[in-house]
């Protein structure tokens, strides 16, 4: 399977935001619309639903909804509120040595993802792999603030937000990891979550987020696909949540070791995935240095370095492992 990974660099809302959306639009349409647009909240619900909860951002929701065409279902779907269930698998931990290094595999499926590293000056600096083109799955801000989420292995649904669009707005407006923590037991989420939040002083939190009970801040170094407990066992076996997560504190316990040595596990079993085709596969690697501004995307075999002060548009085409022809 080949994956095309993007670059793209816009300060402002524009033209290279409104051609991606363009492009995009159909399959988000379809996903969104799948139960029904009756089903999802109104332009006006979700619109006032940022205003109270994201004020900060409610402006950057207008003007994508203007770019995107104006449209009502466009803007709808941009607030993010109360989305479509979507699960993924993933695991994210923080490097124990000193330098704040924050690495996540993100595990989905190939035909849903955008696959597109965003660098933005929206209200301020911000790197990160988008979600629905508004949205963040992981990122960092030129305050020195690195975010990352997992799915938490919880089947509830409620009336919060999708969560990448509050990754946004932490990125948007958090300058650490305590106001980061802050927001994230503030906003509604519609599904349950683990997002580690990782600053340039190195200071860390987990927080597990939930639709239907009080956010829990941690200070777990590790997070992949359950909160304190396991609560939906098919989940956990299929997704290896606790197998992972002990393969994980083990290197952070048992074996210190260097970022390169510490990245490269992530790139091999057990937290390296191939199971595209039940959408858990693991699409790519990402370690986050907020300190430094830097980041880079590792796949086995290649990497991809961007930084605040030099960020290189441009496109990556990745062979999944399991497409990689065999040597003989």
């Amino acid at each position: 399977m080949r994956l095309l990974f993007r670059a793209v660099e816009e300060d402002e809302p524009g033209p290279k935001w409104a051609r991606l959306f363009a492009e995009y639009w159909p399959a988000y349409r379809r996903w969104w619309g799948r139960e029904g647009v009756a089903a999802r909240p109104t332009w006006r619900e979700g619109r006032n639903a940022i205003r109270r909860h994201m004020p900060e951002i409610l402006d950057l929701h207008e003007a994508l909804s203007d770019i995107a065409g104006g449209g009502d279902a466009a803007a709808r779907f941009l607030s993010f509120l109360r989305p479509p269930a979507y699960l993924a698998g993933c695991s994210q931990a923080v490097w124990p040595g000193e330098t704040p290094l924050l690495v996540r595999n993100y595990d989905y499926n190939p035909h849903a993802f955008d696959a597109v590293l965003l660098k933005t000056r929206w209200r301020r600096g911000v790197i990160a792999m988008t979600d629905g083109l508004f949205g963040v799955i992981d990122g960092m801000n030129d305050a020195g603030l690195a975010v990352s989420l997992t799915f938490g292995g919880r089947r509830e649904i409620g009336e919060g937000f999708g969560v990448p669009l509050i990754l946004r707005y932490v990125l948007e407006t958090c300058e650490n990891a305590a106001e980061a923590a802050a927001a994230l037991k503030r906003i509604p989420c519609h599904m349950s979550y683990n997002v580690t939040a990782l600053d340039a002083a190195r200071r860390f939190v987990t927080v597990w987020l939930a639709p239907d009970r009080e956010a829990l801040v941690t200070h777990a170094p590790v997070a992949t696909n359950h909160q304190e407990r396991v609560e939906w066992a098919h989940h956990a076996r299929f997704t290896a949540t606790v197998e992972r997560e002990r393969f994980l504190l083990q290197r952070l316990t048992l074996h210190p070791e260097t970022e390169e040595r510490f990245i490269g596990a992530f790139l091999r079993p057990p937290l390296y995935s191939t199971a595209f085709a039940a959408g858990f596969g693991t699409l790519y690697t990402a370690a986050w240095r907020p300190a430094e501004g830097a980041m880079a995307l590792c796949w086995p075999g290649a990497d991809w370095a961007q930084s605040f002060a030099a960020f290189e548009e441009g496109a990556r085409q990745i062979l999944t492992p399991e497409a990689i022809p065999a040597p003989f």
